[in-house]
């Protein structure tokens, strides 16, 4: 978990580059009922995706955490680590 913002905020950005490279493997890949994927490109995605699903239920937890240990509102911490 964070203790501090700064931590909330590191957090937020490694879960935004992991969603970025979902992106870019989608875009990449295309959608696989149009063409279908190699089972090392289904790999590939699904490991990219759960790794930014991992990365963002973490994220969640660590700001719910944050803001009941500091007595403040999930989404005014989240709103702020966003705006980071």
């Amino acid at each position: 978990m964070a203790d501090t913002i700064e931590e909330l905020v590191g957090m937020r950005r490694a879960t935004d580059e992991a969603h970025v490279r979902v992106m870019e493997l989608r875009e990449r890949l295309g959608p696989p009922a149009t063409e279908p994927w190699s089972e090392a490109q289904t790999t590939t995605y699904e490991t990219a995706w759960r790794a930014w699903r991992d990365l963002e239920r973490d994220l969640q937890e660590a700001i719910t955490q944050y803001a009941k240990n500091e007595g403040l509102d999930h989404n005014d911490i989240e709103q702020a680590v966003r705006n980071a």
